[in-house]
């Protein structure tokens, strides 16, 4: 029986209402003033935010099952370069802890064109996450927005294990786990389906190249086209107004990095 996605983003809402109740009774057992004077209870904490904040990431991916509905998005004319460097820059300050370099490339200083934000920052995100898990200690991950042939390309880069060429053809379909899995927890095996979906609603594709032992690359093109449309619209806040970064990257992070001392 084919699983219906529609009941999905209803689950997520109804476990997201509940993790808020937990994490809010976590909070009044060890409040930030409290954490700030002890180390100890700090560590334990962040054990705590670092599970809730992974949560929330499984809940935010279940509500963003609309993104494989092979339906067009939003479209709102943005600066991409000042967008993906902003992200770029979240997710780079939180590198060292997992003892990985980051560098961005991109020629342009500034390039308007038609994106859905929301989506795209799941896309940049969930990239960047596996490539955290899969790097190790020492190696690099870049990032590269190019304009070229009238399309605009994102592509994450990384230093990784690779992936072997009889599992790239199914790489990006629902549940997927790679043939070397990362640490747990693994996720629901979304992550890459989202993606597809995500570039495909901006009439666009996703691929992925990779030499075992080298690392792999994934790179997001689109049509570089403008939509007319500037204004904001309202933000899917999937992380319910907490830090979007720490939420995006909770599987790929150590502990440290949801210390009281880290924010």
């Amino acid at each position: 029986m084919d699983l219906d996605l529609s009941l999905l983003p209803q689950a997520a809402a109804q476990m997201r209402g509940a993790l808020s109740n937990l994490y809010f009774a976590a909070t009044r057992l060890a409040p930030a003033a409290d954490r700030e004077q002890d180390p100890e209870l700090d560590a334990k904490a962040a054990l705590v935010d670092q599970s809730y904040y992974r949560l929330i990431r499984l809940v935010n991916d279940l509500s963003a099952t609309r993104y494989l509905n092979d339906e067009p998005l939003s479209l709102r004319d943005r600066d991409i370069v000042e967008f993906v460097a902003e992200l770029f820059a979240k997710a780079a300050s939180l590198a060292p802890l997992r003892g990985l370099e980051t560098r961005l490339i991109c020629a342009a200083d500034s390039h308007i064109c038609a994106f859905c934000p929301d989506a795209l920052e799941q896309l940049l995100y969930q990239l960047l996450s596996n490539a955290f898990k899969f790097t190790p200690s020492g190696g690099l991950i870049t990032v590269e927005l190019r304009l070229a042939g009238g399309r605009v390309f994102l592509s994450v880069e990384d230093t990784g294990p690779g992936i072997a060429p009889d599992r790239l053809e199914t790489l990006f379909d629902s549940y997927h786990q790679a043939e070397n899995p990362a640490p747990p927890p693994q996720g629901l095996g979304l992550g890459l389906a989202l993606c597809r979906g995500i570039a495909q609603g901006h009439s666009g594709i996703i691929t992925a190249e990779s030499r075992q032992g080298k690392g792999s690359r994934f790179t997001f093109s689109m049509p570089d086209r403008l939509s007319g449309t500037t204004l904001s619209d309202v933000r899917f806040d999937y992380a319910g107004g907490f830090n979007h970064t720490l939420m995006a990257l909770s599987d790929a992070l150590p502990p440290e990095a949801f210390g009281i001392r880290s924010h």
